[in-house]
């Protein structure tokens, strides 16, 4: 090939040049997902209403592992999720948006793996987190709860990500400390009752042990938990269906991200003491208050006009903190999908202080989203907080989880469209239980901290199988965590999703992109099996690989289109050589009245093989070109470049190979 075409390549093949004049023919649609959506469950029977735990339990053919005479194995469960958590350094998912249900769903794709449609999920949004009832003709149309707890749009948006996937087992539920029937209010006012009517899916209140449930053998009666006797929550009891869900299912945790005027936040972590039932009285579903017993001389004290005790309130703080770690080591969720649509200032209650912006907040780490969380909220590394709380720059239910499950929490990577508000310093509107708030904004290096370079992560395919057929629904895809974007090569966010999950093998890498608003454009009348030149100015994903340490301008790159055109390069410089071969391995499929499409393929070029290694880092860069008319140039990790270009290293983010 002549050196010319060569030169044209590497300054034109992925942009470099102003991007082509014209007006695109229409914008690109944007769909749910490539499965078909399953059939509605049938909506609960009234009295699922009435006995809201009926529908809790469905019957397993076998008894849950981790579940023995009526016993939970607390050891086993800790162990296998301390294991899990200290290990998961999955970056952490911001994005930005204005309706609530549209980033359920969307933080719902980018997040959630993928699992068998069969497999059973457990919705636990944050339902009873609020002081009490308001009437809203006195209190200016506040009615006590909205504000305070995970928006049901937000549910529901999760809900309909779930069964266009397939998933037909799908239950909301939230712990309930008070009577059956202020549950059935707080349902009512909060909309969860009609929204799960609607999406034909059980709303079961998780706290039961027999009181509510009268069903032929009390379905949601908890159980007891072994191991716990050397922790401080001794007596603790787990919801059946918990226990049934973390052991054979999913369990996804639903936040509200918000201030809290004793936790100082409110997101997964502290969100399971929802779940807490302890046996020292009966009913044990209204114990959680044991949770933070410390507190109750403080608050006596308080009530009597006596001078403050900040001490105490510290330790009682720091002792709940513990208690909670104590939970989260055999309760940890699988996912967490947090709701700050907007997220909330003040103390989580009374003082409400709405952020300007909506975002969703998702990862597969519980201690890393509630650190994002704790940063989005500017109570990350605030130096006004330590000073008030003897030390703690930020919610100690954070920090104590860290330091119990071995996560540094420094540097979190974190990914998205609206990764970007966490460079900048973020607004800070606290009011404490103690005497004392906090106005302004966190430090921006406490800020940026949170905004790592965009790391992506490699699962070991370990003796798992893969089909290069553009299906991407073999099992080993599902502990893969994707990584999502939306973002122009300036950073811009448009309407365009992209996710990408990868695998690794010892003979081979390999990447699953699942496109969003795809026109197909493409000229199918050229030959798949030979490199597609100038597939840059058509629609093709992009992946950009360096394994060659202390040479950043030379790296691999490699292109493939949505049919399994492809175009494979070693890039030196402004030099690029399209005689290389990645050895690919290509499958697609596509859905053109959804505009969808699913791009899977496996990597086996010598030079990139041998370089896999566990715990290999490497520089990275992901980036899509979409559109017929209008081009849109999207990147994962943007070059904001004055035009496209996505050839800067500089602005590539990481691959990381998971053991």
């Amino acid at each position: 090939m002549k050196r010319g075409l060569l030169v044209a390549v590497a300054l034109v093949g992925c942009p470099r040049e102003k991007a082509p004049d014209g007006d695109a023919k229409g914008s690109a649609s944007t769909t749910a997902s490539v499965s078909q959506p399953a059939k509605s469950q049938s909506s609960p029977s009234p009295s699922a209403f009435v006995d809201a735990v009926t529908q809790a339990s469905p019957v397993w053919e076998d008894a849950p592992p981790i579940a023995v005479g009526g016993k939970v194995d607390g050891a086993a469960l800790r162990a296998r999720n301390r294991a899990r958590l200290a290990k998961d350094r999955a970056a952490v998912t911001v994005l930005r948006g204005d309706d609530p249900r549209t980033l359920g769903r969307r933080i719902c794709e980018a997040v959630v793996p993928k699992r068998p449609a069969e497999t059973p999920v457990l919705l636990k949004p944050n339902l009873g987190g609020f002081d009490w009832f308001k009437d809203p003709g006195k209190s200016g149309g506040d009615d006590g709860v909205k504000g305070r707890i995970t928006d049901p749009e937000f549910v529901r948006g999760v809900i309909q990500c779930l069964k266009k996937r397939g998933h037909t087992k799908i239950t909301v539920a939230e712990g309930w400390g008070a009577t059956h029937k202020d549950w059935l209010k707080l349902v009512d006012v909060s909309g969860y009752a009609a929204m799960t009517k609607e999406e034909g899916v059980p709303l079961v209140a998780m706290d039961d042990d027999g009181v509510f449930d009268k069903a032929p053998g009390e379905p949601g009666k908890p159980l007891s938990v072994s191991g716990m006797e050397k922790t401080r929550v001794p007596t603790l009891l787990m919801p059946k269906i918990l226990a049934e869900h973390l052991d054979r299912g999913l369990f996804i945790s639903i936040p509200k991200v918000k201030a809290h005027r004793f936790g100082v936040v409110s997101l997964s972590i502290k969100g399971v003491q929802g779940t807490v039932m302890l046996s020292d009285a009966s009913p044990a579903f209204r114990q959680k208050w044991r949770m933070h017993r410390e507190l109750n001389p403080w608050l006596d004290a308080r009530k009597k006009g006596e001078p403050e005790d900040r001490a105490a309130y510290v330790s009682a703080l720091e002792t709940f903190a513990e208690r909670i770690a104590d939970v989260l080591e055999v309760e940890a969720p699988h996912v967490v999908l947090a709701d700050a649509a907007p997220a909330m200032g003040g103390d989580g209650f009374q003082k409400l202080f709405p952020s300007d912006e909506k975002v969703a907040i998702g990862g597969t780490n519980p201690v890393l989203v509630d650190r994002v969380g704790a940063a989005f909220l500017g109570l990350w590394r605030n130096a006004a907080l330590a000073k008030e709380l003897g030390g703690h720059d930020t919610s100690p239910l954070i920090t104590i989880a860290g330091k119990r499950f071995g996560i540094g929490l420094d540097e979190v990577a974190v990914t998205g469209d609206g990764a970007g508000l966490l460079e900048q310093p973020r607004p800070v509107r606290f009011v404490g239980m103690a005497p004392f708030s906090i106005t302004g904004s966190a430090s921006a290096s406490a800020s940026a901290s949170a905004s790592a370079s965009a790391v992506a992560r490699a699962v070991a395919l370990g003796t798992d199988e893969i089909t290069i057929d553009g299906k991407g629904n073999d099992a080993a895809w599902s502990r893969a965590t994707a990584v999502a974007w939306n973002t122009s090569w300036a950073g811009v966010a448009t309407a365009i999703d992209t996710r990408a999950r990868f695998l690794w093998a010892p003979d081979a890498l390999y990447a699953l992109f699942e496109l969003e608003g795809a026109g197909l454009n493409v000229d199918t009348s050229k030959p798949k099996d030979v490199d597609r030149e100038k597939l840059w100015a058509e629609d093709c994903v992009e992946l950009f690989l360096d394994v060659t340490p202390g040479s950043p301008r030379s790296y691999y790159e490699i292109e493939v289109g949505p049919f399994g055109h492809f175009l494979d390069l070693a890039v030196d410089g402004k030099k690029s050589d399209v005689g290389w071969s990645a050895g690919l391995k290509i499958g697609t499929t596509r859905d053109a009245k959804a505009a969808r499409a699913t791009i899977e393929f496996a990597i086996t070029a010598p030079e990139i093989v041998k370089a896999l290694k566990a715990n290999a880092r490497f520089p990275f860069a992901l980036y899509r070109m979409e559109g017929a008319g209008k081009r849109h140039y999207l990147a994962w990790s943007p070059t904001k470049t004055p035009k496209p270009n996505f050839h800067v290293p500089e602005a590539f983010g990481a691959l990381v190979l998971d053991p």
